[in-house]
């Protein structure tokens, strides 16, 4: 039965942020307009060293999975870094995540992860071997953060003034089951869910839980394929809603949601608006929260980061 993390410190100007990539390389001038809108928002940005890297042999890697861990181990073992914030998704984190000495992470201060996508499966890890909440929200050198002030002013109040979003809500959000429900809040990536599941920090299931799902261009017969596999796996037992996200550059995905989630009979919510669309909503993952699918409202109990 999940139940809630524990919520790291706000952040507050003048803070030190870190930025990683665990997963795809990243073109360098996404990086440095990324760079310079945390440093608007009073914030000390250090970007550690292989983050510019690109594996020689799989250039769909951003540097070896060693020099990745490498980045986020020191990153987070730093004692003036407050957030490690990942740059983008793309694939690698699965490659590097057990690399990690998460024994040494968990000795050091609590501190806030930011990403969606493939860092999934570093949220997964960080609930699982630190119990800490982190934020399911845009990365610092994609489009989504780059190009919308929406997505990046809600990160924002969410990371230093985290009362101003504990209800979540988004223009196209709709019912598509209805009813009330409450529970920790857990999931991110489909596919990286379904591919995650019995690989050590990857819940066993997700018993007490809203469960967040979004996904990026994807055909609507591997949506189905992946949310069977979490049935078939039981993953799903004992989940208490459901809350969809973008399913960006997709097929239509709700009618196989309903086909195969509809039965559980919890209440599922469309569209919320996190995830790959345009303009991502930030979602904490590992908090307690009222799900409203008649409304189309994910309200946090309280909010996502503590008092500094």
């Amino acid at each position: 039965m999940l139940r809630p993390l524990i919520s790291p410190p706000r952040l507050r100007p003048g803070d030190t942020v870190a930025i990683v990539a665990p997963s795809g390389p990243v073109p360098a001038e996404r990086l440095d307009v990324g760079v310079a809108h945390l440093r608007e928002w009073g914030l000390d940005v250090h970007v550690m060293p292989h983050v510019l890297d690109t594996h020689p042999d799989h250039r769909y890697l951003a540097g070896s999975d060693a020099a990745r861990a490498a980045d986020f181990q020191e990153a987070w073992l730093d004692p003036d870094v407050r957030a490690v914030i990942t740059a983008r998704g793309g694939y690698g984190a699965t490659r590097m995540v057990d690399l990690v000495d998460w024994d040494a992470l968990a000795a050091t201060d609590p501190k806030v992860l930011v990403g969606y996508s493939d860092c999934t499966v570093l949220h997964q890890a960080v609930a699982a071997h630190l119990g800490l909440v982190s934020l399911h929200g845009p990365m610092s050198a994609t489009v989504s953060f780059l190009k919308s002030e929406p997505a990046r002013e809600h990160l924002r109040r969410t990371l230093f003034e985290p009362e101003a979003t504990q209800t979540l809500t988004g223009p196209l959000s709709h019912t598509l089951v209805g009813g009330t429900a409450r529970g920790v809040t857990v999931g991110g990536c489909l596919s990286l869910l379904a591919t995650s599941v019995g690989c050590g920090a990857t819940p066993p299931s997700a018993a007490g839980g809203i469960v967040l799902l979004e996904d990026v261009d994807e055909r609507a017969y591997r949506v189905d394929s992946f949310l069977t596999y979490l049935l078939r796996s039981g993953w799903f037992d004992g989940a208490l809603g459901i809350v969809l996200g973008s399913w960006q550059d997709c097929d239509p995905v709700e009618p196989v949601v309903l086909d195969l989630l509809a039965p559980l009979g919890i209440p599922i919510v469309g569209e919320l608006g996190f995830g790959h669309g345009p303009d991502p909503l930030t979602v904490p993952l590992g908090v307690p929260v009222e799900l409203d699918a008649d409304a189309g409202t994910l309200t946090l109990d309280q909010p996502a980061l503590d008092q500094p």
